[in-house]
């Protein structure tokens, strides 16, 4: 693989889902498919918990563990099921042909270099080759979807995997984003914004004139696609159509193709397409069918509440390709840390690079955090008037990304990626009382479980936080003192031929 975070061999042999397959299949240890029955109720999770989940999975997980599919479905004859894509940083990499620890610094050039997507005809979209209309007699989303249940206390099947496409009502612009979608009902689905979401706010402007808000949603697609899905605002602010974020990823726009049945597009090469829309004050109880209580495994480890009140997605076709692959995730996964966290590396080197070039090397969205809650920033001090930068870059972190909870600063000698070495700086470089700044009172995530006032009596409703930056850094002054015994630089492969 390529050591540089220039594009280069990928984006001539991924062009959609089933290329990236092909050419996880060519190098060894990253595929391995099943023929054996699965139940996508709690099942086909519970198995991949085991073979590849990680991140925040409950353990005994298996971190970088391989894609897997399952060819039979239970109640899905013509359907298999694709899990863990994007589930380790070395994956992603060989989609964009960049070096695993380059990848954020390869999204933050993409950002800047838009290609936008552009409009085909339906003759030539492959997600349209067949179509079946909520119309028809038989038309029913709970036997065409083989959408899993993560657990046994689930709400009800999800489509975690789901590029959602619409478009502002009064300017145009378009978003894309990936969102919790339960199935309801025979032709409705409820959808979970996260508050600040751009299709929520296209949404509330529908509502607001008593208009449906038509949707798209793509199932199945280039990974370069669901990885920039996951840009939030500042770095991709309203009206930025993230798609051109991949576009930029492979040197070419992304196809859309125009729905059948609502005024929208979608992604022409999806294995699987939901045309829909969004209806002006209508809502949902989440766990209607179940009356669990919970909704799904989201992505800090635990199962999120079903909320009492949701926005539904009235759902007019779904369209797909000849024996479709239905592609899904686990909320507390290793796949969610790439998807999220990468780009929330790009979005906080961009800011901090505008505004102290060459200071911070490279930065982590940890797995501990899920992709969002936790960065380790690799930050160089090279003069006296360096001191107390790196904590402004922490700063600039969590304005960069709202949703960050924790930054630990470390010097450019630890290794970002070793949580050994960023916890080995924590233990010798670095005092409680002097080294660690609080912000409180600050929105975070709401899905972290700690902010409640029934936790701290610094929280005074939900969803705050204490934001706080970990200094592991040595004191400019003091560096002479904190240096690392250096061992002989070898050749390790005069004596190991075929160490890697």
């Amino acid at each position: 693989m390529a050591s540089s975070d220039k594009k280069g061999d990928a984006n001539a042999t991924i062009t959609d889902l089933r290329s990236a397959l092909d050419l996880l299949r060519s190098l060894p240890g990253e595929y391995v498919e099943t023929s054996v029955e699965v139940d996508p109720q709690a099942e086909l999770s519970g198995v991949y918990r085991y073979v590849g989940a990680g991140g925040t999975c409950e353990r005994p997980t298996r971190k970088n563990g391989p894609v897997m599919m399952f060819n039979t479905i239970k109640g899905f004859p013509e359907s298999r099921v694709v899990i863990g894509l994007n589930g380790s940083r070395k994956r992603v990499g060989q989609f964009l042909n960049c070096a695993p620890e380059r990848l954020g610094h390869l999204l933050k050039d993409s950002v800047q270099q838009p290609i936008a997507p552009v409009l085909i005809n339906q003759q030539q979209a492959a997600c349209q080759e067949v179509v079946h209309l909520a119309t028809d007699a038989d038309f029913d989303l709970r036997k065409l979807l083989p959408a899993p249940t993560n657990t046994e206390e689930d709400a009800g099947p999800y489509i975690t995997m789901g590029l959602c496409y619409a478009s502002d009502p009064e300017s145009g612009e378009s978003d894309v984003t990936i969102h919790r979608l339960c199935v309801q009902s025979r032709d409705e689905l409820s959808m979970w914004l996260t508050p600040g979401r751009h299709i929520d706010a296209f949404r509330m402007k529908a509502e607001a004139a008593g208009k449906p808000l038509p949707i798209s949603i793509s199932i199945g697609v280039d990974p370069a696609i669901e990885v920039a899905a996951c840009f939030e605002p500042p770095t991709t602010p309203l009206g930025f159509d993230e798609l051109s974020i991949a576009g930029a990823l492979r040197g070419h726009a992304v196809e859309m193709v125009q729905c059948r049945t609502i005024s929208e597009r979608a992604i022409a090469h999806a294995e699987i397409v939901i045309e829909g829309e969004l209806l002006p004050d209508v809502r949902v109880r989440e766990d209607q069918n179940t009356n669990t209580g919970k909704a799904m495994p989201e992505f800090p480890g635990y199962t999120g509440d079903a909320k009492p009140a949701l926005p539904v997605i009235k759902v007019k076709a779904v369209t797909h390709r000849r024996q479709p692959i239905w592609r899904t995730t686990m909320g507390p996964g290793e796949e969610h840390v790439n998807m999220a966290g990468i780009p929330t590396e790009a979005s906080i080197l961009s800011m901090v690079e505008r505004a102290m070039p060459g200071k911070l090397l490279n930065v982590f969205a940890h797995s501990a955090g899920g992709g969002k809650l936790l960065a380790v920033m690799q930050f160089k001090k090279s003069s006296p008037a360096d001191e107390g930068r790196q904590r402004q870059a922490g700063l600039l972190a969590f304005a960069s990304f709202p949703e960050l909870k924790h930054v630990i600063l470390v010097d450019e000698d630890v290794d970002i990626f070793d949580s050994d070495d960023v916890l080995w700086a924590m233990q010798t470089r670095y005092q409680g009382d002097v080294d660690t700044a609080f912000i409180a009172g600050v929105r975070c995530h709401p899905l972290d479980p700690s902010q409640s006032p029934a936790y701290s009596p610094s929280i005074t409703q939900e969803g705050m936080s204490c934001k706080t930056i970990f200094d592991c850094t040595v004191p400019f002054h003091l560096k002479a003192h904190f240096q690392r015994s250096r061992f002989k630089v070898v050749d390790v492969k005069r004596f190991l031929p075929d160490f890697e």
